[in-house]
């Protein structure tokens, strides 16, 4: 049976690496997760399940995405950039708003509860793959063409920064300098805004005395490890205590409120106490393969648009991923920052799936121009 003249081909390779990375952190949440929330809710499934369904809604979306055109999304690339500025000032609109931990990062409305910041990652990568596809001429000249696409990104990341999420603010910042870097803006010109920049970083981590400690505990953990430094030491005892091979699936001893919330940005933590070197490697080097594949898309893509959106998709889940595997090893600072697939949260989750499904529509488009020419 032939195939129909407009159907688009899979990428198989994507698709699996995804699947993956999904299974694997559904599996893992339910590990990190089912003493806490026996403990806290009586339930042991009571982060699973939402993260289940969240999960089939998602890879639904990647599907249905999978067969929009992605040229559809950035016609609209305005429309989302406004969408995610609303979002994000409504952050701070009671009782719209709420606040969890100290930090003001979600928004709910009727029974859905989501993080604005996760849309902007998207919104900021749609802008700048159809506007920096439109001004390539002028990307040289630092007002008409750079100044332009570091007064969105960086206003943002502000409203980010403000919730206060500085690991999203510094993700969006990342993405934004490696578009703009790689569609050929001068380096001496990034290099220039980035100095620019050092004042308010500096400011804004002595006005958040918690963001001081915390580049302090970077520094020297085991002064305060009682305190500051307590969450990334039971980090590093989940990472020692894992070994080569781990503990074995749902054994990890650090998840029993020694690590803080081990079910969303310490969830690495788990994986490496449960499958020791083995699993953290393997779950590094799925990621490291979902990078080349989205970085393989933007290369071959015949169009700069499609460019420059996949390598932007890519960036999004790729630099998070990284970063947060990073903070919980103790190569970073640490700040409030999911694992992709992996981190227990909706919105998060959805956006990467989302992600991948206009991504692999990227792929399909380019694979049908193959076969036309």
């Amino acid at each position: 049976m032939e195939r129909p003249e407009n159907a688009l081909r899979w990428d198989y390779q994507l698709l699996l690496i995804t699947l993956a990375l999904a299974g694997s952190g559904l599996v893992m949440v339910l590990s990190a997760s089912t003493f806490v929330a026996e403990k806290r809710y009586g339930d042991a499934y009571f982060f699973f399940k939402p993260q289940l369904a969240f999960m089939l809604l998602g890879v639904a979306l990647m599907l249905i995405l999978r067969n929009v055109p992605y040229r559809f999304f950035c016609r609209f690339s305005y429309v989302w950039l406004g969408l995610a500025l609303l979002g994000l000032l409504l952050v701070f609109v009671p009782p719209v708003g709420r606040t969890v931990g100290g930090s003001t990062r979600w928004v709910r409305l009727g029974g859905f509860s989501g993080q604005p910041s996760e849309f902007a990652k998207f919104a900021l990568v749609v802008f700048l793959a159809m506007s920096l596809a439109a001004r390539r001429e002028q990307l040289r000249e630092f007002r008409r063409g750079l100044l332009p696409h570091l007064v969105v990104a960086g206003v943002l990341a502000g409203l980010i920064a403000v919730e206060p999420d500085l690991g999203s603010a510094v993700t969006v910042i990342t993405i934004a300098a490696v578009l703009l870097f790689v569609a050929g803006a001068r380096l001496w010109h990034l290099l220039l805004m980035a100095a620019a920049a050092v004042p308010a970083a500096v400011f804004f981590v002595l006005r958040h005395g918690y963001q001081l400690r915390r580049l302090a505990t970077y520094l020297s953990p085991w002064e305060d490890s009682q305190g500051a430094g307590y969450h990334i030491i039971h980090s590093f005892y989940a990472f020692s205590l894992g070994g080569v091979t781990g503990v074995g699936p749902g054994a990890g001893r650090q998840k029993l409120f020694f690590l803080p919330e081990p079910h969303t940005d310490f969830i690495y933590s788990v994986v490496g106490e449960e499958l020791g070197f083995v699993g953290v490697v393997a779950v590094a080097l799925l990621f490291l393969m979902l990078v080349w594949r989205g970085v393989t898309i933007a290369l071959e893509s015949p169009e700069i648009e499609g460019s420059y959106l996949a390598l932007g998709l890519t960036l999004i889940i790729g630099v998070q991923a990284f970063m947060n595997m990073f903070v919980v090893t103790g190569l970073l600072p640490t700040k409030g920052l999911a694992l992709p697939f992996f981190s227990y949260g909706g919105s998060s989750l959805l956006m990467n799936f989302i992600c991948v499904g206009i991504l692999m529509n990227v792929a399909a488009q380019e694979r049908r121009r193959g076969e036309d020419a």
